[in-house]
C-alpha cells in the first residue's frame, strides 16, 4: 500500500537503509490528517496536512520563545554571538533526540552531496523584502527557491514549494527561519558548507570583535555584479517617496554606540517590537561586507514603520525627515525600555536636558515658571529673509553663523511663543548629549501654503565648541565637562517646499573621508561642500 502511495504523490525519496515500517510511518505522517503527537506544542496542527514541516518550524519559534523567557540561564551561541531562539546545535538536536525517541518533529535524511547545487543562483537572491508565501500569501513556514529567488510556502506532498519543485524543476530550498536547506520533491536536508554564504546573507551576524573592527576597517567589498561598495555606505532603495526614510536611517548608522548595539540582536531579543527587530536586520544589512549586492532595500523597516505610526509615514507619501527621526527616537526608546527604568540606548545616545523660564503675560503682571525638561532634538529658529532685493542683490543669498542662532539657549534670548497661549521663552541646556540633533526650522507653514527659508547656515565640520557661545552647567567634581563636537551627519533639502528630495552627507570614521547619499547614489565628496548646503538637520558627536 506505501508503495501506491508513493507513486500517487510523486515521492522520490530515496530510501537507503529504511524498513519498510520506516517508510510507511513517514508517508503517514506526510499525509494523514492526524494531529502531531501531543508531546511537542503545535498550535498550528491543522496546517499540518498541507505544510508537513510547520511542525518543525513552530518547534523551532516556540524553543526561541523559551530561550528569551529565560535568556539569563541558557542561550545558545554562534559564530563568538549570541541569537535568539539559535538552537539548533547539536547538543540540543542530540537531547531532543533522547526526548522524543528521534528527531524533534520527524526523521529527515541529512545528506552531504546534492546533484543540484550548481543549479543555486545566487544572482536573483533578495531576501530584503517580506518573508510571504508569492501563492498564499502566508508568512508561515516559507521558504525561497535558491534557483528563482520566490518565496513558497511549506515543504509537504501539498505544499507551494513542493508543487514548485515539480514543475519548475527547482530543487534546492531554504527556510528562512530556521536556515535549514532542502531538496524537493526527494525531502532530504543538505548539509553542504558551500551554502553558508547564502545564510549570511539572509541573517548577517557580527562577533564583538567584528563591531570593533568596523570603524578601523577601510577595506572595500565586491558584489556579486562585479561593483564594489563601502559597509556601511551602501544605497537604499527609495521605494516610492521614502527618500526621506533612506537619509535618517544614513545618519543614524554614524552613530556608533546606536549601531554597535543594533549589530548584536542579544541586546534587543526581549523586545518583542517589529520595528526594533527590523531597524535591527537593516542595519546588520547596511554594515555587512558579504552582500551579494551593493544596495539594501529598506521594504521590511517600511512595513514595521507603517504599521506602528498607523501609515503616518508611508511608501508613496513624501514627509518630513524631522518628524520621522522624532518619532522613531521616541517610538524605539518606548519599545526598548524596560517596565521600570526610563532608560534606552536611545537616551543613552541623544537626550540632554533644558532649564526653561516661562513668563506668561497677564492683566497685572507677569508669572514666571521654571522648569527642567529633556530633549532628544534642539529646534534653531533661521532669520527671516529680506523681502525686498534691488536689482543689484537679486542673486544674494542671506547667511547666518551657527552661532548666532545657537544663542536662543543662552538662557538670556527671549522667544515668543503662541501655542498653547501666548508667552515669552527662556531657554538655557543643563545637560549635554552625547549626540547633539540640531534642526533648523527652515519651513514655516501657514493657512495657504507652506513657505522655504533659503537662508544658509554657516557652521563648522569639526570642533564646534559650544561653551565659547552658550553657558554650559558646572560638571560635578572628578568629571570633566566635554564641550567640543564633531559633524557626523548633515541632511539638506533640494527644492521647493512640499516637493523637492533629501539628500545625506555622512562621514565614515575610518578614513575621516565625507560621503553624499542619495537613494542609491552614494559618492565621494569634500568637506567644505557639505557646508555650502541648505542644511535642515545635522547629527554632532562629543569629542571624547
Amino acid at each position: 500500500m506505501a508503495s501506491k502511495r508513493e507513486r500517487a504523490t510523486g515521492d522520490r525519496v530515496e530510501e537507503e537503509g529504511l524498513d519498510f515500517e520506516s517508510k510507511r510511518q513517514r508517508v503517514d505522517e506526510d499525509s494523514s490528517p492526524s494531529p502531531p503527537p501531543v508531546n511537542i506544542a503545535n498550535p498550528l496542527s491543522g496546517l499540518a496536512n498541507n505544510y508537513a514541516d510547520i511542525d518543525e518550524e513552530e518547534d523551532y519559534y516556540q524553543r526561541a520563545k523559551g530561550a528569551v523567557s529565560d535568556k539569563r540561564n541558557g542561550e545558545s551561541q554562534q559564530n563568538g554571538h549570541k541569537y535568539e531562539g539559535d538552537d539548533d546545535s547539536d547538543e540540543e538536536e542530540d537531547s531532543n533526540q533522547q526526548l522524543f525517541g528521534g528527531r524533534s518533529s520527524r526523521q529527515v535524511e541529512v545528506r552531504k552531496d546534492c546533484p543540484y547545487l550548481d543549479t543555486v543562483n545566487r544572482q536573483v537572491l533578495d531576501f530584503d523584502f517580506e518573508k510571504f508565501c508569492s501563492v498564499s500569501l502566508s508568512n508561515l513556514n516559507v521558504y525561497a527557491c535558491l534557483v528563482c529567488g520566490k518565496y513558497y510556502q511549506g515543504r509537504g506532498k501539498k505544499s507551494h514549494a513542493y508543487t514548485h519543485s515539480l514543475e519548475a524543476g527547482h530543487h534546492v530550498y531554504i527556510n528562512l527561519l530556521t536556515e535549514k536547506v532542502f531538496c524537493l520533491p526527494d525531502g532530504y536536508e543538505i548539509d553542504d558548507p558551500s551554502l553558508d554564504d547564502i545564510r549570511h546573507v539572509l541573517n548577517p551576524r557580527f562577533t564583538a570583535k567584528d563591531v570593533e573592527q568596523l570603524d578601523k576597517n577601510k577595506q572595500w567589498s565586491r558584489a556579486l555584479d562585479g561593483s564594489s561598495y563601502l559597509p556601511g555606505m551602501v544605497g537604499l532603495n527609495n521605494i516610492k517617496e521614502t527618500d526621506f526614510v533612506n537619509v535618517t536611517i544614513q545618519s543614524l548608522m554614524r552613530v556608533t554606540p546606536l549601531r554597535n548595539f543594533f549589530l548584536i540582536p542579544e541586546n534587543y531579543q526581549h523586545c518583542e517590537s517589529q520595528l526594533v527587530q527590523r531597524f535591527g536586520e537593516l542595519t546588520r544589512k547596511i554594515w555587512h561586507a558579504r552582500n551579494f549586492k551593493g544596495q539594501v532595500s529598506p521594504h521590511e523597516f517600511l512595513q514595521a514603520v507603517m504599521k506602528a505610526s498607523k501609515k503616518r509615514f508611508r511608501i508613496g507619501a513624501q514627509s518630513d525627515p524631522v518628524e520621522f527621526v522624532s518619532w522613531l527616537l521616541n517610538t524605539l526608546h518606548a519599545d526598548l525600555k524596560p517596565p521600570k527604568k526610563n532608560m534606552s540606548i536611545i537616551y543613552e545616545c541623544f537626550q540632554g536636558e533644558l532649564e526653561v523660564v516661562k513668563d506668561i503675560p497677564n492683566k497685572n503682571a507677569s508669572a514666571k515658571e521654571t522648569s527642567k525638561m529633556p530633549f532628544l532634538m534642539l529646534g534653531l529658529d533661521l532669520p527671516p529673509p529680506p523681502l525686498f532685493k534691488d536689482v543689484m542683490e537679486k542673486n544674494i543669498i542671506p547667511q547666518v553663523p551657527l552661532f548666532n542662532i545657537l544663542k536662543k539657549f543662552d538662557g538670556e534670548t527671549i522667544t515668543e511663543v503662541v501655542r498653547p497661549h501666548i508667552a515669552r521663552m527662556q531657554y538655557r541646556v543643563t545637560r549635554l548629549p552625547k549626540y547633539m540633533i540640531l534642526h533648523m526650522r527652515r519651513f514655516t507653514k501657514n493657512n495657504f501654503f507652506v513657505e522655504k527659508n533659503p537662508t544658509l547656515v554657516n557652521f563648522p565640520v569639526k570642533n564646534l565648541e559650544l561653551k565659547d557661545y552658550i553657558p554650559l552647567p558646572t560638571p560635578k567634581a572628578n568629571e570633566k565637562l566635554r564641550t567640543k563636537y564633531d559633524l557626523i551627519a548633515n541632511i539638506v533639502h533640494d527644492g521647493k517646499p512640499g516637493e523637492g528630495s533629501y539628500r545625506a552627507f555622512v562621514q565614515r570614521k575610518s578614513e575621516e573621508l565625507w560621503y553624499e547619499m542619495q537613494d542609491l547614489h552614494v559618492s565621494e565628496t569634500l568637506p567644505h561642500l557639505v557646508a555650502l548646503s541648505e542644511t535642515y538637520m545635522q547629527i554632532y558627536e562629543q569629542q571624547q
